[in-house]
């Protein structure tokens, strides 16, 4: 009962969020031409060149994707990600019906960006993905543990927001869209952990070692064991210490509490972090 309970509320949060990304896409920044990056960025090229309904190019741009996130993401986050790219890319066509709300870019690529980023927000609260960049982002990690998602994001936005002002031949698009990608970067760390980039998480359990294990091979995040010692139990402690990225707090919390229900877990600010998949 509980597992399904949790999955209704996994899949409540990221179809809220593909309804809400999709309204922020086709009433604020699609009528002004801007662009949110990735495959929507494209999309709007394509539908003012070629009058296609942004939703479907959405769909057919991730066929390949999806096949690739089957092979390296595993079933559940496939069927997930299906779901929620399918809603998101029907509820832009249906949204593209709607007057838009404004014709002044500057509040478009505000509004705009900040329901965005909420949408999207809630879908990875989901455990979900809308697909285009940020899956393949995902997908390129899988192979190479190394890369920054983050990096490689924000190459893939730019290069479309290029592409954008090449072939819609307006250079203001391309800054009013950088401004809309600005804010869905910057609402996303808000949500997710308050005005800051990083997190330091540190979990204390006897099963430190699974939960070590789990951080490790599943998350695919290091993690570093600190001896210690309980002054209340006066026993020695093995403290797991993890500096983690904003999408990976839930993960890891929910992790070592499925494994160690009765874990103690700190999660702080880690104003800048430096090393293999932050800074360098």
């Amino acid at each position: 009962m509980e597992k399904i309970k949790e999955t209704i509320k996994e899949y409540s949060l990221f179809i809220l969020g593909s309804i809400l990304a999709a309204f922020g896409t086709s009433t604020f920044l699609l009528p002004n031409q801007l662009s949110s990056g990735g495959f929507a960025g494209i999309a709007t090229v394509i539908y003012y060149l070629f009058h296609v309904p942004m939703g479907t190019t959405i769909i057919i741009l991730n066929i390949p994707v999806f096949i690739l996130a089957y092979i390296r993401e595993g079933k559940n986050f496939f069927i997930k990600t299906l779901v929620s790219t399918f809603v998101f890319s029907q509820a832009i066509n249906y949204f593209e019906t709607i007057e838009p709300f404004t014709n002044d870019k500057i509040l478009a690529s505000v509004y705009g960006g900040m329901i965005i980023g909420l949408g999207l927000a809630l879908v990875f609260k989901g455990k979900s993905s809308t697909g285009g960049t940020d899956l393949i982002a995902n997908i390129i990690k899988s192979y190479h543990n190394e890369v920054s998602v983050g990096h490689v994001l924000q190459i893939l936005d730019i290069v479309v927001v290029v592409l954008n002002i090449l072939f819609l031949r307006e250079i203001e698009i391309g800054l009013y869209s950088a401004i809309a990608i600005f804010i869905i970067d910057k609402m996303l760390d808000i949500i997710f952990e308050g005005i800051n980039f990083s997190k330091m998480i540190y979990i204390i359990s006897d099963q430190y070692e699974e939960i070590a294990q789990v951080i490790n091979k599943e998350i695919k995040r290091g993690a570093t064991g600190i001896y210690g010692k309980g002054l209340y139990s006066n026993q020695d402690k093995t403290i797991i210490m993890c500096a983690s990225k904003r999408r990976h707090v839930l993960k890891i919390r929910e992790a070592a509490k499925k494994i160690d229900p009765n874990c103690f877990i700190i999660i702080t600010d880690a104003r800048e972090v430096y090393g293999l998949g932050f800074k360098n």
